[in-house]
């Protein structure tokens, strides 16, 4: 079996039984091997609902689909194995099945306030970069919130948020966008996913990176999320 295949058979059967994985006895894949793992697994797990991206300074970006029977609106109670990690972000939800026009964002796409949910399906060692990869960049889902309403294209760098979980305030000010632009993360994604477990259509959201560092809670935490302009999120892990 190769690495791909026995990462692809350990991560379908953690997904299905909601079980971690012991993946101490399985090499770091490289990028190319991460990705074909994530295309293996993602059948198993339905239909996808968006995807994450990121920016990596030695190589193409990180980019792992976002399963839609994962992907919940606000208010919704997330189940939770131990702990949860929560991120803060600006999410891009596509318009067309067409080729998105970057150049007039604002035909494309709308902004919308989004909570990541995050999970790791494998254990037995410290993960490395492309071990998380290949777990879809540990997405464990997401939480949809409110877009933003007659948005003129503009860019998104630093943002007023706040991000309170039960009684503690992860943030509450001034956050910055990783890497200073959402537009040239979005710009990222559009360039390197082709048809990368199935491309970009119509409905799907792009999620461009935590505004509120991560951070991991118990079942019973209330999250209460708001960025200026878009009004307010939240959830209940359960």
């Amino acid at each position: 079996m190769t690495t791909t295949e026995a990462y692809a058979a350990a991560l379908t059967g953690a997904h299905t039984s909601r079980q971690r994985a012991d993946a101490s006895a399985l090499p770091a894949p490289t990028y190319e091997e991460a990705l074909a793992i994530q295309s293996l697994v993602m059948p198993a797990l339905g239909a996808v609902s968006g995807f994450k991206v990121g920016d990596r300074v030695d190589g193409p970006p990180v980019i792992a689909p976002i399963p839609a029977s994962r992907t919940l609106a606000s208010g919704a109670v997330v189940p939770v194995i131990d702990l949860l990690g929560i991120e803060l972000e600006i999410g891009f939800e596509c318009l067309t099945d067409d080729a998105p026009d970057l150049r007039n964002p604002a035909q494309s796409f709308r902004p919308r306030i989004v909570l990541e949910l995050v999970d790791t399906r494998l254990t037995g060692r410290e993960l490395d970069p492309m071990t998380k990869l290949a777990d879809m960049q540990i997405n464990a889902g997401l939480i949809l919130g409110p877009a933003l309403e007659n948005w003129d294209g503009s860019d998104f760098s630093t943002v007023n948020a706040r991000l309170i979980c039960n009684d503690r305030t992860v943030i509450d000010g001034p956050a910055t966008v990783p890497g200073g632009s959402a537009l040239a993360n979005l710009a990222l994604f559009c360039a390197h996913v082709g048809r990368h477990c199935g491309g970009l259509h119509k409905g799907q959201t792009v999620i461009t990176g935590s505004l509120s560092g991560l951070e991991y809670f118990p079942a019973g935490t209330k999250v209460l999320g708001h960025i200026d302009g878009f009004g307010g999120i939240g959830c209940t892990l359960g």
